[in-house]
């Protein structure tokens, strides 16, 4: 594995561990500070309108951003692993040089004819 696969796995697999990370310390934490124990108790605390916590306009749109920025950092992650690695210059330069040395070869025979 090349160094840029193995950058882009670190990436990777930050973006995904800050996602997971952040899900339980932010959001879970809440449900469970608010529901005295049972899940069900805290998500109706989540729809009872007259009963939102402040607290929930301020989790869930952070929430949102770092899985933003957590996909982000995945996806850069995930790009540069699937990426080939790029293509020596030498190798670039003997290519084009073949190429023009084929069109030039072309263009003389037919100003031949």
């Amino acid at each position: 594995m090349g160094k840029d696969k193995a950058f882009g796995l670190v990436i990777l697999i930050i973006g995904f561990v800050l996602m997971i990370f952040y899900i339980i310390w932010g959001p879970l934490s809440l449900i469970y500070q608010n529901s005295n124990g049972t899940l069900l108790k805290g998500m109706k605390g989540l729809y009872d309108i007259g009963f939102f916590n402040w607290q929930w306009a301020v989790v869930i749109p952070l929430t949102i951003m770092v899985l933003l920025v957590g996909l982000l950092a995945a996806w850069i992650g995930y790009s540069m692993i699937t990426t080939p690695p790029p293509v020596p210059l030498e190798e670039l330069e003997e290519e084009l040089e073949a190429e023009e040395a084929a069109n030039a070869e072309s263009e003389t025979e037919e100003n031949k004819e």
